[in-house]
């Protein structure tokens, strides 16, 4: 039986609904009023999807990263706990087998062990083994850009760091001992490739088969792609002779991408989809409110929502200018009109107590314009100046409202600001171009330390694109890379807490808010686990 067939065999009442959503989701399905999705079946829609099936393929997004998670295997993953709330997230204190089976570590922690499932097969039944793992690791060094990079973070950054012992038995030496290390081989970059397939489509030009993979499953994990037009629909079928763990209950899911919003609301609401996601706060604000589908939210690892400024752009090269900014934001109309309390605030700290040693923590500012003022005209600026705020077109539905708040609060200082839009697409090519005065932002981590958190947007050593204030403080360079070295303790909590000090006075960005991964399902969509990356995973949904 067709999926189409599936679909249409499950509803017991089919009544025709406005033909704007029945064209949304044909020939996925058929509109129905209080439609019922099959058991074995998930259908989730979101506003963007994969421009890739592969993370390592160039310019690829984060909705990759997503696909990559379904259809690939890591070496190990992590165990998930239940907060008091009821809500299940995924463990970052556990490392559970996933391709490994076992690991040692050496007394140094410079050596790692992992050994390998000798029945894992990839999904063209081609065997699983060491040698696939070390290409893997090799090609993701290789990539370059983010992947490189993120590798680098567990000090994986040299191929000949990797080794094969034997078929089922893959080594990996440090260069020093690196608590992130085993974490980071969770995330969704140092995926296990099929050699054997990949190598078949490599070229003189793309020795890793990079444009292939950007197109085609190369992967052995929980699910395989079934169909995939970019910019429409995914389609993941269960990949049946899995080994790295329980069988998925779903036998198919699909993920449709809709661009309206209230149309993702809409088809949630008269049943006929599953999961919606990516919906504005002030939907998921009614939606929890009424009660007909659960909303989950869940505090964010490791994020903020902040406000941008470059310290090599005049004015903001002057600490006392950012300091007036973070003192002059309109944090409370932020949360209240942009983000509709679908967060917590990272403002208005206590400045006579020292910062918690953790990661994120309210900043000491707060909306004072009367400080504000102070601090702009002993930098020269009484009269006020002019500048650019940026903003994401994708994340619009937030930062348009909370641009305009800002650019109307700022006007009580004489800072008159233009309001710039970069589309969705460029945002990323705009961020590493760093030539934005201002901007609205946010990071989350993978790994929830603090220093990985500071690696990726303060190290001006590292360097990375999520750096787009240019902020260069090769002290903190050094503290970085040593708290990456050291275990949980008071030396660890006194670094981490003077690291915090030096980000809040220097203020290159400023904090407003820690984010919500909100998510709205059906009330018999069982089994949702929040994960670092904040995409679903497939493998635990069940449905009653």
């Amino acid at each position: 039986m067709t999926f189409y067939a599936e679909m249409c065999a499950a509803r017991k009442r089919s009544l025709p609904v406005a033909a704007a959503l029945a064209l949304s989701l044909m020939p996925l399905m058929a509109s129905s009023a209080l439609a019922a999705t099959p058991k074995d079946v998930l259908v989730e829609v979101g506003e963007q999807g994969p421009n890739a099936l592969d993370p390592m393929a160039p310019a690829a997004n984060e909705y990759s990263q997503m696909v990559a998670w379904q259809i690939y295997d890591r070496l190990v993953t992590h165990g998930t706990k239940t907060l008091p709330d009821g809500k299940v997230v995924y463990d970052a204190t556990k490392i559970e087998p996933e391709l490994a089976t076992s690991w040692e570590i050496s007394d140094d922690k410079k050596t790692l062990i992992f050994h390998l499932r000798e029945d894992a097969t990839f999904h063209d039944g081609t065997p699983v083994t060491a040698d696939d793992v070390k290409w893997s690791f090799d090609r993701a060094i290789a990539a370059g850009g983010f992947p490189a990079t993120q590798m680098a973070a567990g000090s994986f950054t040299d191929p000949n760091q990797f080794s094969v012992v034997d078929k089922y038995t893959f080594k990996i030496t440090l260069p020093a001992p690196n608590k992130m290390s085993l974490p980071d081989l969770v995330v969704p970059v140092p995926n296990i490739v099929n050699k054997t397939l990949a190598l078949k489509h490599a070229t003189a030009d793309d020795p890793w088969a990079l444009e292939w993979t950007r197109n085609n499953d190369a992967g052995g994990g929980p699910f395989k792609v079934g169909s995939w037009k970019s910019g429409d629909q995914i389609v993941f079928d269960r990949f049946d002779d899995w080994k790295s763990g329980p069988l998925p209950a779903m036998k198919k899911v699909v993920y449709r991408q809709v661009a309206s919003a209230g149309t993702r609301r809409a088809l949630l609401e008269k049943g006929d989809v599953d999961i919606s996601i990516g919906l504005p706060p002030k939907d998921y604000a009614e939606l929890a409110e009424a009660g007909d589908v659960n909303v989950v939210g869940t505090l964010i690892q490791n994020e903020t929502f902040h406000v941008d400024m470059n310290v090599n752009m005049k004015p903001f090269d002057d600490v006392r200018v950012r300091q007036a900014i973070a003192y002059a934001l309109p944090y409370d109309a932020i949360m209240s009109q942009a983000l509709y309390h679908r967060a917590e605030p990272l403002y208005g700290a206590d400045p006579s107590k020292p910062y918690p040693p953790k990661w994120p923590v309210a900043s000491p500012y707060d909306t004072d314009l009367d400080k504000a003022k102070e601090l702009l005209k002993e930098a020269g600026y009484e009269n006020g100046f002019s500048t650019e705020l940026y903003y994401d077109m994708s994340q619009a539905t937030i930062q348009e409202p909370m641009a305009l708040l800002i650019q109307e609060q700022l006007k009580k200082l004489d800072i008159n600001v233009t309001l710039e839009k970069v589309p969705g697409s460029d945002w990323f090519t705009k961020m590493g171009s760093r030539s934005m005065p201002m901007d609205i932002n946010y990071f989350y981590g993978w790994l929830d330390y603090p220093e990985y958190f500071f690696f990726w947007t303060f190290d001006g050593e590292n360097n990375t694109v999520f750096n787009t204030s240019g902020y260069n403080n090769p002290e903190l360079d050094k503290e970085i890379t040593e708290a990456t070295q050291m275990e949980p303790g008071a030396d660890y909590d006194a670094l981490i807490s003077k690291m915090i000090g030096t980000v809040m006075t220097d203020v290159p960005r400023a904090p407003v808010a820690h984010l919500y991964s909100d998510i709205a399902m059906q009330k018999n969509v069982k089994g949702y686990v929040y994960w670092f990356d904040t995409h679903v995973d497939y493998r635990a949904i069940t449905k009653d």
